[in-house]
């Protein structure tokens, strides 16, 4: 036997005894991969290509600071949280809401829906009246003078007026004066009047100044539908009040105060007169005298209750 032949032989006889000792199920499906160790055998229906974008079972776990957990958990509640609800703020500025009661009790008593500033700023000076609300006596105060920050609050931002849980009256304030539109209604609501504001000043008023610069006011007379009706004020040239009032269908009513107009001081009174209390009864002709204060300011005069005048015979409009 040649020695090729005896050498196959042997390795036959190999073969069969190594099948002999150890079992072995080969799937059809399978062929072996030569390029694996050990002889370990990889089904030949999943290929490299299926498995390569496959998504792993195995996460990588990432390990957060304190810090950064608490930041994420308070970044989640802030989305879950609802929107905070804006600040009142009108014309740029904060306010803050208010309300009154007036008369009596029922159908006829008066409630006053407001707005103020929460932090206090003083009216313009040249504005014909200054509207503010008293936290202790709980009332609207309507004046020209100086306003106190210690006890008004500078009425800004929408207003109602309700009588019997009916509107009779609305409007708009800013930094203390009347702004905007206006308008006063009945009990049937119907509407009475209505009125445009600037700042204080009817939009249809006359304006005239001292100088073409329009720095020094001279006059403010207010006009509605072609009639003189609301605030009137007057300046002396150096910008102190000379006269305030009101009117009301193109007729002087209620009030009128005239100033001594000095120079280097606050707007002191000197008289206040009385003409007739509406605009759509015969005009007083000649106003009651009601005060009358001296240049320092000190009353001296007040009707049917004190006087203590100096002998002036010469007061305008006072009776003789």
């Amino acid at each position: 036997m040649r020695p090729f032949q005896l050498l196959l032989l042997l390795l036959t006889a190999l073969l069969l005894a190594t099948g002999a000792c150890s079992k072995k199920t080969v799937s059809f499906n399978s062929k072996p991969d030569s390029g694996l160790a050990g002889g370990v055998v990889r089904d030949s229906l999943t290929t490299a290509r299926d498995t390569t974008n496959a998504p792993s079972l195995e996460t990588n776990r990432v390990v957060l600071t304190k810090e950064q957990e608490r930041a994420a958990k308070e970044k989640q509640k802030a989305a879950q949280r609802a929107p905070k609800k804006k600040k009142n703020v009108f014309l740029g500025e904060r306010i803050k809401k208010g309300f009154t009661k007036s008369g009596p009790k029922g159908r006829n008593q008066i409630i006053e829906v407001f707005y103020y500033l929460r932090t206090f700023q003083q009216p313009n000076d040249f504005a014909p009246a200054r509207y503010y609300f008293d936290a202790r006596k709980r009332k609207i105060f309507k004046t020209t003078d100086e306003l106190d920050p210690a006890t008004a609050k500078v009425l800004h931002g929408p207003y109602k007026k309700l009588q019997g849980g009916k509107v009779i009256e609305t409007g708009y304030f800013a930094l203390g004066t009347r702004h905007l539109r206006w308008e006063k209604f009945n009990k049937d609501n119907v509407l009475l009047s209505k009125n445009h504001y600037e700042m204080g000043f009817p939009r249809d008023a006359q304006v005239s100044y001292y100088a073409n610069d329009k720095k020094r006011l001279k006059e403010v007379i207010p006009y509605t539908q072609g009639k003189i009706d609301g605030d009137y004020v007057s300046f002396t040239e150096h910008g102190k009040r000379e006269w305030e009032g009101q009117f009301e269908n193109g007729k002087k009513v209620g009030e009128w105060t005239k100033y001594w107009g000095f120079r280097n001081t606050k707007d002191r009174r000197h008289y206040v007169y009385q003409y007739g209390e509406s605009g759509y009864e015969p005009e007083v002709q000649e106003p009651v005298l009601l005060k009358e204060y001296n240049r320092n300011g000190v009353l001296v005069y007040e009707k049917d209750k004190l006087d203590k005048r100096d002998a002036v015979t010469d007061r305008p409009g006072s009776k003789k």
